[in-house]
Parts: structure tokens; C-alpha cells; sequence
């Protein structure tokens, strides 16, 4: 491995700089940076956009193969060695598997003025949520995600574990308003709500369609239940009332793979025409 910096004390201007990043939400967002903890969301980040900003090691990280091999990926880029103490501190995980990098936010390219299928989310509130629907999102061919103002931040740390790397596959616009993104979208916008009478396997999924969800609480608001073409169900033999959120966004986003990937389908025409 290339020359590294050894860092035993928690005095070190670079530890304490990256403990901020890894303690405080407003850092990240001052600086313009996030951070990946663990060896898959790292070699995701290397795989799919590039090099990181800074790499961080354990101790006991030191000397695993994988590791390894990450950071000498990553060349000319030298990481920072850490006790396995002060590497504790910055990590966010029970187990940390030893390496942490800081990336810079990725930013999506200009808001697109027309796009193929795409995932918006209405004030969703809980990191894991919101990661396991990227993760699906991405998983089922996805590749748009547009989030309202009120959303949890995608790449705060426990959304991008619960991502696993599927935030590098993907081009997720923040703090948009979905209203407007709605009356210029020139395919068919499916809302979930637990209400509607229609179910989601009688809907066509195909084509150019937004598949809209709402807050685990609340659920999707009125405005933007009008001002979808059509408003489905997830039926629910058993005897509960709802589903988790992220449960609800894979069924429906599988149920497209579905019916994409079906040799025949059959939908009904009434189940196309937007609904009051």
C-alpha cells in the first residue's frame, strides 16, 4: 500500500474534521460532502462514479484483502490510518467493517424535461424507508427519483446504508415540488393510497408512468391524489390495515418488472383513463 498517515490522537486536525462530517447533517451539507461507512457502499461509490475524496482506515482494517484492494483502486489517493478507538467514533455501525470514505454529494444533472418511468416520494420520514426504496427503485430499473422539499435527506448516512449503493445507480432530484413535476409529466402518475378500490394488478404498469408515494403517517396528500391519473390499492387478505411504505413501493415496482417481463397481460381499458 502507498505511504499513509498514521492518526492516534484525537487532537488530529483530520479526525476531527471528519468526525464533524460524520456527527452533524448541516457539516455535510456546508461542505458539500457525505460519507460512505463499510466496504460494499465504498466499492459501490468506486464502481459507479469514482474516485472519493478521503479514505479512512481502521487498525485492524489495515490489512484486509478487500480493503485493500479498494484503496489501491482509488490511487493516487493516500488513507488515513486511524486507531481502531478513533475510527469507532466515526463509525455509525455496531460491526464497522474498517474503511470509510468521504465523497462529494453527488448532484444530479439539470431537471430532465421529459423522462421514462420514475419513482416520486412525498415527505417520507424514515432513513430506513427511503434507502430500501432507492434500493428498489434501482433493482427494478428505475432511474429517476424525485423527493419532495419535506423528504429525509438521501444521503445522510443511515439512508445510504439502507441504500447498500444503489444511490450511485440512480439520479435523485431533492426538495422538488411534485405538484409542478406532476402537471408536466407527459405520462400516466399511479398514487398508492390504502383507500382506492381499484388494486394494483389490475392497473397497467407499463410505459412511461410515476409511481407516487406518500408519508409513512399520512400517506400521499390530497392535492397529489387529484392530480394522479389513476390511484391503486395493494389488496390485503390478512388483518391488517396498511403497509410499511417501503414494502408498498417493491410490491408495486415488481409488479411493473411484472408485467414488463410478462408474455401476455391483461388489463383493463378503464383501468387506463385517470380516475376523480
Amino acid at each position: 500500500m502507498r505511504d499513509v498517515k498514521r492518526i492516534s490522537s484525537a487532537d488530529n486536525n483530520q479526525f476531527k474534521a471528519l468526525l464533524r462530517l460524520a456527527h452533524s447533517s448541516r457539516e455535510r451539507r456546508k461542505q458539500g460532502l457525505s460519507l460512505l461507512d463499510g466496504v460494499h457502499l465504498v466499492a459501490a461509490y468506486r464502481e459507479n462514479v469514482g474516485n472519493a475524496e478521503q479514505i479512512a482506515i481502521s487498525e485492524s482494517g489495515f490489512d484486509n484483502t478487500e480493503i485493500r484492494a479498494i484503496v489501491g483502486a482509488m490511487a493516487p489517493l493516500s488513507p488515513l490510518i486511524l486507531s481502531d478507538a478513533l475510527f469507532n467514533q466515526l463509525s455509525s455501525v455496531d460491526s464497522p467493517t474498517g474503511i470509510i470514505a468521504a465523497i462529494k454529494t453527488p448532484k444530479p444533472s439539470a431537471m430532465p424535461r421529459s423522462f421514462d418511468a420514475c419513482v416520486m416520494l412525498e415527505d417520507i420520514q424514515d432513513p430506513g424507508n427511503m434507502g430500501s426504496i432507492l434500493r428498489s427503485s434501482a433493482a427494478a430499473g428505475i432511474r429517476q427519483i424525485f423527493l419532495s422539499r419535506n423528504s429525509v435527506h438521501a444521503w445522510s448516512p443511515r439512508v445510504l446504508r439502507a441504500g447498500m449503493g444503489a444511490h450511485f445507480m440512480l439520479e435523485i432530484f431533492e426538495a422538488t415540488d411534485l405538484s409542478a413535476i406532476i402537471e408536466t409529466f407527459d405520462g400516466r402518475v399511479i398514487a398508492m393510497d390504502a383507500r382506492a378500490k381499484n388494486a394494483i394488478f389490475d392497473a397497467d404498469m407499463t410505459g412511461k408512468i410515476a409511481l407516487l408515494f406518500g408519508n409513512e403517517g399520512a400517506g400521499v396528500s390530497r392535492a397529489l391524489i387529484d392530480a394522479a391519473t389513476q390511484v391503486v390499492a395493494i389488496p390485503m387478505p390478512g388483518k391488517v390495515d396498511s403497509l410499511n411504505v417501503a414494502a408498498a413501493a417493491a410490491v408495486c415496482l415488481f409488479e411493473r418488472v411484472r408485467q414488463q417481463y410478462a408474455p401476455t397481460r391483461s388489463v383493463h381499458p378503464a383501468q387506463r383513463v385517470r380516475q376523480s
